[in-house]
Formats: structure tokens, sequence, C-alpha cells
């Protein structure tokens, strides 16, 4: 493959990456009003713990566990606020009005 097909394929796989972040997002709004409703609080670090803990047993690699713990971690902070702007909606800045 050439620097070019190489390009292609890692824009290919950025859309898709793009497409899952965003469906896993709206799941955790989902969540997050399920959570208001039963008046369970947001933060919750043991399934945090579990979400991460699980995405390191799924590393095959090249990747080492301690970049996927970072990249889940932030993940997991944005799904995070993304739950908080759902639950108010008045708060949430430009950017997250963007569809």
């Amino acid at each position: 493959m050439t620097l070019d097909d190489w390009r292609r394929k890692i824009d290919e796989i950025d859309r898709k990456l793009v497409e899952l972040l965003n469906e896993r997002s709206r799941c955790a709004i989902e969540i997050g009003r399920l959570k208001q409703e039963t008046k369970m609080p947001l933060y919750q670090p043991d399934r945090e713990r579990e979400v991460i803990a699980g995405a390191e047993r799924a590393n095959s690699g090249p990747l080492t566990n301690q970049a996927i713990r970072r990249l889940f971690e932030r993940i997991i902070d944005e799904a995070r606020s993304a739950e908080r702007a759902a639950m108010h909606p008045a708060d949430r800045s430009e950017d997250t009005q963007r569809k």
C-alpha cells in the first residue's frame, strides 16, 4: 500500500471511531437520565474501573494498557460531560450543541 492508501484507511477508521464514540455517548446520556430518575450519583468510580479494566483485557496491542487506560479515562470523562449536559441543557456550551 502507498502512503495515500494508508492515510485513506486511517481516515475511514477515524470516521468509524467518531460514529462509535457518538453512539457510546448517546448510551451514556440515557444511562444518565436513568441515574437521575432513580437518584443515583452520576459519578460511579467502581463502574469506571470496571470499564477500564474490560478495555485493558480486550487490548491485544500494539497500544499499551497504559495508553488504553488514558484513552478510556478521557472517553469516560467526555461521556460524563455529555450526561451532565443532557440533564442540564441550559448549561450547555455552544460546542456541545453541535450535531
